[in-house]
């Protein structure tokens, strides 16, 4: 699947905007969730995640930190700093385990970590429950709208 790829049809799975410089990671991720159900779409870098999340939103972001343009601290940070972008629960994917680096990632508002290698179980627990979470928020906010 190209990083410009069409949009895809809504899925009641949700749908995933699966980030990372390595296209063979973003493929692996993608095929996972989308045996699960998931409508997926991809982009390579932070930068071309902000454009994908113009042209639809998604019901979650899984990013990896370590990218070239716009890392996932940055796509984070620029994420929770917009209204209509802040309740996306983003999930950073990383090699990077240090304290620090989960520190810097709750900072920047990240919703969860994955460590590399992750596990599939997890990763797809992961998922299913931020996106119920999610969906809940939004219930709440619009019924107080």
């Amino acid at each position: 699947m190209a990083a410009d790829a069409a949009a895809p049809l809504p899925c009641p799975g949700g749908s995933v905007l699966v980030v990372d410089d390595l296209e063979d990671t973003r493929d692996l991720i993608s095929e996972l969730l989308i045996r699960e159900g998931y409508s997926v779409r991809q982009a390579s870098d932070g930068a071309a995640a902000l454009a994908a999340v113009d042209r639809e939103m998604p019901d979650l972001i899984l990013s990896d930190v370590l990218m070239p343009v716009v890392d996932g601290f940055e796509l984070c940070r620029r994420l929770k700093a917009v209204r209509t972008t802040r309740l996306i629960p983003v999930v950073l994917i990383t090699a990077l385990n240090e304290r620090e680096d989960r520190l810097r990632g709750i900072r920047a508002g990240a919703d969860d970590f994955l460590c590399k290698p992750f596990d599939s179980s997890e990763l797809l627990a992961r998922v299913a429950s931020l996106i119920r979470v999610k969906r809940f928020t939004h219930e709440l906010d619009s019924g107080e709208s």
